[in-house]
């Protein structure tokens, strides 16, 4: 689970949201329900509240990347450069 903050009034919500989607993930076997019933709703809700807000997403976190392109095409695109990147890397090592 990712660092936790100490305790205030200011970040309670976030820790809350945290432990809800931790325990929803943990409870999912397999990547694939994992991915179905965590992630893409997850993404879904932040693909929607940007395009609502006129935002392009693109969060850099200290483990992992989330993009938001707003365009199927350019969504498989990226996801190809992302997996392109990753064997290139596994093939390095």
């Amino acid at each position: 689970m990712a660092k936790k903050k100490s305790p205030n009034k200011e970040n309670a919500a976030a820790e809350e949201l945290m432990r809800m989607l931790f325990e929803k993930m943990e409870g999912e076997n397999t990547a694939e329900t994992l991915n179905d019933n965590v992630i893409i709703p997850f993404a879904a809700a932040l693909e929607e509240i940007c395009q609502a807000r006129g935002y392009r997403l693109n969060i850099h976190g200290e483990k992992s990347n989330i993009v938001f392109s707003g365009d199927d095409a350019d969504a498989e695109a990226i996801y190809k450069i992302v997996e392109d990147y990753l064997a290139a890397k596994e093939g390095d090592g």
